[in-house]
């Protein structure tokens, strides 16, 4: 849908909203089918680019880009080893796995907003969100996720009892008249980590998608006229930089959700 037929509010609205299907009885769940295909597809394409350097690895001289896809490998080791030096065979690979599909779903914010609602005009659907994280779902749905493994992790190094053991007698100590405290900060902190973790991404994501649209309409008030002629280079030159400048927000959410997925999960090895 063109900027031209709608008016700021409701342009802003437009790109805004998912292509939602609704399923059973009243509407009662209401699926986001362009964040479920955009993230699956993401998902593939990043685990297809992996497998295909992987494939054509060699132990003579790589080329660039295996060089960089082992750098990039170690530095991912690396941050994990200095957060859990303990074994790093489930954690590695569930950072890598984070941080590269965390980007990837950033990485479609720098798509022109307009050319993606023009191709998926073109296809019949009304509404198309091109980045994952900027669906609250999406976020929570990763964030729930590294809770349920904080759980687990919590679980097995600790046992139930152990677990229980710690949810009622720390930080405050033992003393029965303190269970009820101890067990309400712990739950609070426990929550705490996957909606921090979630509302962060989404959050930041959100407001990146936002800018470029009002850089967007900045445009649309372009004319032959001084001002608008003003107001047209305004917004190509800003929209511009803010593009070079959210590649390093891209990158950077993409690394703080990974490392504090990890220093999560790795928490919860640590008895109290």
């Amino acid at each position: 849908m063109a900027a031209e037929n709608l008016t700021p509010s409701s342009y802003i609205a437009h790109h805004l909203t998912n292509l939602t299907v609704t399923v059973g009885e009243g509407g009662f769940w209401a699926v986001n089918v362009d964040t479920i295909i955009m993230s699956w597809v993401l998902g593939l394409v990043s685990l297809g680019g992996i497998w295909l350097v992987a494939r054509g690895a060699t132990a003579e001289v790589p080329g660039r880009l295996q060089s960089f896809v082992e750098m990039f490998f170690e530095f991912v080791d690396n941050t994990v080893r200095d957060v859990f030096p303990g074994s790093r065979a489930f954690l590695g690979p569930l950072a890598l796995t984070i941080f590269v599909w965390v980007f990837m779903m950033n990485l479609m914010d720098l798509v022109p907003i307009d050319w993606v609602a023009t191709v998926s005009g073109g296809l019949g659907a009304p509404h198309w969100k091109a980045v994952p994280s900027t669906d609250l779902n999406t976020t929570f749905a990763m964030s729930f996720s590294v809770f349920f493994l904080i759980i687990f992790f919590s679980f097995k190094a600790k046992g139930v009892g152990g677990f229980l053991h710690e949810m009622f007698t720390a930080p405050f100590g033992s003393n029965p008249a303190l269970w009820i405290p101890n067990f309400a900060l712990n739950v609070i902190e426990l929550l705490a980590k996957p909606v921090s973790l979630g509302m962060r991404l989404f959050g930041n994501m959100y407001a990146g998608e936002l800018i470029f649209m009002l850089l967007g309409l900045l445009g649309t008030i372009a004319s032959l006229s001084l001002g608008g002629a003003l107001a047209g280079g305004a917004s190509g030159i800003l929209t511009w930089a803010w593009a070079v400048f959210h590649i390093l927000i891209i990158l950077l959410q993409a690394f703080i959700f990974m490392v504090l997925s990890v220093v999560y999960v790795a928490m919860a090895h640590e008895h109290h």
